[in-house]
């Protein structure tokens, strides 16, 4: 078997490669300021950013996964939940923290809920916006990642 076979073996899938990001923190009395580089913070270009607030009471958000897409999602402001699921486990995230986000890679179910007063998830994406990469239903999420 060849080394790259050998490392795409032995390269963490599903929730096992989902973590915590630490960004740097610089403590100021004046203010704290935190920042993010790609493929430095992140496993991945950057190659878009976008972010969900006003979100109602109630109201959930996400309901898909993506095929090739990677992301990062960061509480910039208040707290919500996320639920990934792998195709065999489901794990909830409590974020909180504007300087830490949740690594998400691609084949990996998320479902995005609890969103406190006020808050803001912003998400870091490793490609631009493709409808193609979308997989909206469940039980097809379960089919392909089979």
């Amino acid at each position: 078997m060849s080394h790259a076979a050998t490392d795409q073996l032995n390269t963490p899938r599903g929730l096992a490669a989902c973590h915590l990001v630490a960004f740097p923190r610089i403590e100021d009395p004046r203010g704290n300021l935190s920042f993010v580089e790609g493929s430095r913070h992140v496993p991945f270009d950057i190659a878009r950013v976008y972010w969900l607030y006003d979100v109602p009471g109630g109201a959930e958000r996400g309901g898909h996964a993506h095929r090739d897409l990677q992301q990062v999602i960061i509480a910039m402001s208040g707290s919500f939940d996320i639920v990934l699921d792998d195709g065999t486990i489901s794990q909830r995230f409590h974020l909180n923290r504007s300087y830490a986000g949740l690594y998400v890679p691609s084949m990996v179910w998320r479902e995005i809920d609890n969103f406190s007063s006020g808050s803001v998830c912003m998400v870091l994406a490793s490609r631009p916006y493709d409808a193609s990469d979308y997989i909206h239903d469940q039980a097809d999420f379960r089919r392909e990642v089979r």
